[in-house]
C-alpha cells in the first residue's frame, strides 16, 4: 500500500506540468476562435466584445487560474463554439473510442502472442520469417492507407462490410461489430507487429536459458515449455501491452478520420480545427492521464509478479 501510495503521489507533479503546457502550448499557438465565430464580415469591435465575452481578453495567468480552479472541482469547462459542457461532449463521444481501443487491443494481443511463441519456437526456420516479413509490413505501411485499401476492398468492391460510420451497441451486437471490424484490424496491425516482436524476441530469450533447458531434459513436451517460457517473459510483453494502450491515442484520431467514426478523435481534429481551446485541453489532459495510469498499472505489474522485486 505505502508503494501505491507513493507511486500515486508521484504522479500528481507530473499531472501539474503537464496541464501548464497544455494550457501554454494551446493558447500561443497561432489562431483566434473569436475571429473564427465572429465570421470573415466582423468588425475589430465584434472580435474585442467576443474575447471579452469568452475571458480571452485577460491575462494567460488569469485565465490558466480560472481554468485550473474549475479543474480541480471536476469541472472541464464548456466548448467555445458549441456552448455544450466538455464533460457532456466527451462523454457522448466515449463509446464509438472506447469500442475501437478495447476490440483493437483485444484482436493484437489474440494475434500477437500466439504468433510470436511460434516464430521464437521456430527461429531461423521459413515460418520465423514470414512472421517477421509480416510484422515488418504490417509496422511500416502507414494506417490511413491500409484503412483505405481495406474500404477499397471489403466495403466497395466485396460489399461485406459498411464503409463508415458507427452504430451503438444498444442496437445491436451484429450492426455495431460490422462497423468496428475494418478500423480495428486496420488499426491493429501496428500493434499485432509491435506485440509479434518483443514475444518473439523475450520468448526466444528464455528459451536459450538453463530452466528451459532443464525441462526438455525431464521430458516436458513442447507446448509446456513454450507456456512456461511465455509466462516467464510476460513482464516485458505486459510493458509493450500498456505502451500500446497509450499510443493508441494517436491511432484512433487517424482511424476515426478515415472512418468517419464520430469519436473522440473526430472531436479533436474538429476542435482543432475551430481553435476550440476548453475541449483540446480537456482530452490532451485526459490523455496524458490515461498515459500516466497506464505506466502506473505498469509499475504494479512488475511488484505483483515479478519475484525479484518481492524479494
Amino acid at each position: 500500500m505505502r508503494y501505491l501510495l507513493n507511486r500515486v503521489a508521484a504522479t500528481l507533479p507530473v499531472m501539474a506540468v503537464v496541464a501548464v503546457l497544455v494550457f501554454l502550448l494551446i493558447h500561443l499557438s497561432p489562431g483566434d476562435p473569436a475571429a473564427l465565430i465572429a465570421g470573415d464580415m466582423a468588425s475589430a469591435d465584434d472580435i474585442a466584445r467576443l474575447h471579452a465575452a469568452l475571458g480571452l481578453d485577460r491575462p494567460l495567468w488569469s485565465q490558466f487560474l480560472l481554468w485550473a480552479g474549475r479543474l480541480a472541482q471536476g469541472d472541464l469547462g464548456t466548448s467555445i463554439f458549441t456552448h455544450v459542457p466538455v464533460s457532456r461532449l466527451l462523454a457522448q463521444r466515449v463509446e464509438p473510442t472506447l469500442s475501437i481501443a478495447l476490440l483493437t487491443m483485444t484482436l493484437a494481443v489474440a494475434a500477437s502472442i500466439p504468433l510470436g511463441v511460434l516464430a521464437a519456437h521456430m527461429a531461423g526456420r521459413r515460418v520465423d520469417r514470414l512472421v517477421m516479413l509480416f510484422a515488418v509490413l504490417a509496422f511500416s505501411v502507414p494506417v490511413f492507407l491500409v484503412g483505405y485499401l481495406l474500404i477499397y476492398g471489403f466495403a466497395i468492391t466485396l460489399g461485406w462490410l459498411p464503409v463508415q460510420g458507427y452504430v451503438p451497441l444498444s442496437k445491436g451486437v451484429g450492426p455495431w461489430l460490422s462497423h468496428l471490424i475494418l478500423p480495428c484490424v486496420n488499426l491493429s496491425l501496428v500493434y499485432t507487429a509491435l506485440l509479434t516482436r518483443m514475444t518473439r524476441a523475450t520468448v526466444l530469450d528464455v528459451l536459450h536459458e538453463d530452466h528451459i533447458r532443464t525441462a526438455r531434459a525431464k521430458g516436458l513436451g513442447v507446448v509446456a515449455v513454450l507456456g512456461h517460457a511465455l509466462r516467464c517473459a510476460a513482464i516485458p510483453i505486459v510493458t509493450t501491452i500498456g505502451i500500446g494502450i497509450a499510443f493508441l491515442i494517436g491511432g484512433v484520431v487517424v482511424t476515426e478520420t478515415v472512418f468517419a467514426i464520430p469519436g473522440i478523435g473526430r472531436l479533436v481534429i474538429d476542435s482543432v480545427q475551430r481553435h476550440d481551446y476548453p475541449v483540446i485541453q480537456s482530452v490532451l489532459l485526459l490523455s496524458a492521464g490515461l498515459y500516466v495510469l497506464v505506466n502506473l498499472l505498469i509499475d504494479l505489474s512488475y511488484r505483483l509478479f515479478d519475484p525479484r522485486i518481492r524479494a
